[in-house]
């Protein structure tokens, strides 16, 4: 069930999957296209790789596996959070405004590529830019962070009486034990997955909760809801970045 992922997440793990021989391509499509029309990658030419200047989505990552390309890590930003960048400024800018971004790297990849998705309709454009290395989250230590972060915001919402306002929220604290079946593909570390998985959670409550109520609560209230679910917003976000960073796994997981 690859459409309950982001974007870049599926292009990390099928195109890191594909790029080193553990599947083929229309896996890949079927898998990174998923529900959506189209897939393509524009810019490859302008940094100087050759080809058209937009690609399908298979011909731009075969130009990057000529070039030496073996492993897509995923991003996620958010403001103040610049998860899984590592510049420059142009790139880091751009992934922000899109909330997700990958960085393409290998042996003759040097400095890293970044593909930035630009989405019109059904149809996703991967815009190649400049990167560079970036730091790594180790999958272990996001995922005590978000063990840790969970229960924490789970006490700060509750004192702050959330359930009045959000009480989807609530119900999505409660069933944190039901989570929907994902399977990533061959080379992809099964606690990877459900890291994925239950960061997608913790983003969803963060989204619950912290939606418009329609002038319900003051903006103190407001603030506290914000600053209790921070350091989920934080964690959830690195276990993201973990979970679709093969760069960072580590070896035989």
């Amino acid at each position: 069930m690859s459409t309950l992922l982001p974007d870049a997440l599926r292009l990390a793990w099928w195109g890191t999957a594909w790029l080193r021989g553990h599947v083929v391509a229309d896996h890949l499509i079927d898998e990174v296209v998923a529900d959506q029309a189209t897939h393509a990658v524009h810019g490859l030419r302008e940094l100087g790789l050759g080809g058209a200047e937009t690609e399908t989505l298979v011909g731009g990552l075969g130009r990057l596996r000529a070039e030496g390309a073996d492993t897509i890590g995923a991003a996620f930003p958010a403001e103040g959070l610049p998860i899984g960048l590592g510049g420059p400024p142009p790139f880091n800018a751009a992934a922000l405004d899109a909330g997700e971004a990958v960085v393409v790297s290998g042996p003759g990849v040097e400095p890293p590529i970044g593909l930035v998705p630009v989405v019109v309709g059904r149809a996703t454009t991967w815009v190649a830019q400049p990167a560079r290395r970036r730091p790594l989250v180790d999958l272990g230590e996001a995922d005590r962070g978000l063990r840790a972060a969970l229960p924490a915001a789970a006490d700060l919402l509750a004192r702050l009486d959330v359930a009045r306002w959000r009480p989807e929220a609530a119900d999505l604290l409660l069933n944190l034990r039901h989570r929907e079946r994902v399977a990533g593909p061959p080379g992809v570390p099964a606690r990877a997955v459900d890291l994925a998985v239950r960061g997608l959670q913790a983003l969803e409550i963060c989204d619950v909760a912290l939606e418009d109520d329609g002038g319900a609560v003051s903006l103190g209230e407001a603030q506290a809801r914000v600053e209790a679910l921070r350091p989920l917003a934080r964690a959830a976000r690195e276990a993201l970045v973990a979970a679709g960073s093969p760069e960072g796994w580590p070896p035989g997981d």
